[in-house]
């Protein structure tokens, strides 16, 4: 893995998650799903199970960016794949959980 992609790769894997997420909430509130498993709807339990991945996608990546086979030699790359690294997951987080926490249709 080059530096570069080890520096890039949570942002961009944010980026993936945010759109594939928004998406599916666009597609789901179209669809109209009314059915209630686990005494919530299914488009709020698809969201959630989307917004567990996503964050579990970049939890690997992180621990990805600390292992010694995978992460960057010690240096100015390592410091900022990690911080990058966090800011990804942090950014994940932050930007998916409205997808929980609010409304999920007009």
């Amino acid at each position: 893995m080059t530096d570069l992609l080890r520096i890039l790769v949570s942002p961009v894997a944010w980026l993936a998650a945010f759109s594939a997420v928004y998406g599916l909430h666009g597609v789901l509130c179209s669809m109209m799903l009314d059915a209630t498993v686990f005494g919530m709807s299914r488009s709020r339990l698809v969201l959630a199970l989307a917004f567990v991945v996503a964050v579990l996608l970049q939890a690997g990546l992180l621990a990805m960016l600390y292992s010694t086979r995978y992460g960057a030699a010690p240096g100015f790359a390592r410091v900022v794949s990690r911080a990058s690294g966090w800011t990804g997951l942090v950014a994940t987080i932050w930007t998916l959980f409205p997808t929980l926490a609010v409304s999920t249709c007009p």
